[in-house]
């Protein structure tokens, strides 16, 4: 039976989720770097901090689903990422960064070596697809410390619009999943597509704007 201190975490975690999801498409259709885009961007930080916290918190303290985990994981490494990237704007490093990658690294391997421990129970797909996506952010951050100063130049657009995609296509994964779990585990990867296919044009859309104004 869930504890009212579930059922508050439950909660808390769907609406500032669903926030999150509404904010962030929203953002989408607006014209980015206005006061409009900014203050709708930290409202969307903001509900992912929350919905990180509620999500860790529903995973470790009241061990529901598993799966939480990874997306938690992913969704919260992203939108750190996404917007440390848009304040500092250059590839200089940073010790903090460097924990965040670790702590996110450090958790996706214990979360594979759990799973393997106790007989994998979703579909594969599901799993290292979206522990193979965390990893190759992963990697890109640390290889992009190799990129010299002077070529990193407009790169941190891409990163900034790539990471907070990314971060709403770990939400809208879960939030489909959820919502439709018998169609798991199309329910849970056509999202993350869709998403990708979304970061995808919106990558095209910076580089025509910044090929436009050279």
């Amino acid at each position: 039976m869930d504890t009212p201190l579930h059922l508050t975490n439950i909660t808390v975690h769907v609406i500032t989720g669903s926030t999150a999801l509404a904010v962030g498409f929203l953002i989408l259709f607006k014209t980015k770097g206005t006061p409009l885009h900014r203050k709708l961007g930290y409202l969307f930080i903001l509900c992912m901090v929350i919905v990180v916290t509620t999500g860790a918190f529903g995973v470790i303290v009241f061990k529901r689903n598993l799966f939480l985990l990874l997306i938690t994981v992913l969704a919260g490494y992203n939108t750190y990422s996404g917007f440390r990237i848009l304040k500092e704007k250059t590839n200089r490093f940073y010790l903090k960064d460097l924990a965040a990658m670790l702590a996110a690294l450090t958790i996706a391997i214990i979360f594979i070596y759990y799973l393997k421990a106790i007989g994998f129970y979703w579909n594969p797909v599901v799993i290292f697809s979206g522990v193979g996506y965390l990893l190759m952010v992963i990697a890109y951050d640390i290889f992009r410390y190799c990129i010299p100063a002077s070529r990193y130049g407009n790169l941190w657009r891409y990163e900034h619009s790539s990471k907070m995609i990314s971060a709403m296509g770990a939400l809208f994964s879960a939030f489909v999943g959820t919502l439709m779990p018998d169609y798991k585990p199309y329910s849970q990867i056509l999202p993350s597509l869709f998403m990708t296919l979304v970061m995808i044009f919106f990558n095209i859309k910076i580089c025509i704007r910044l090929k436009s104004i050279k």
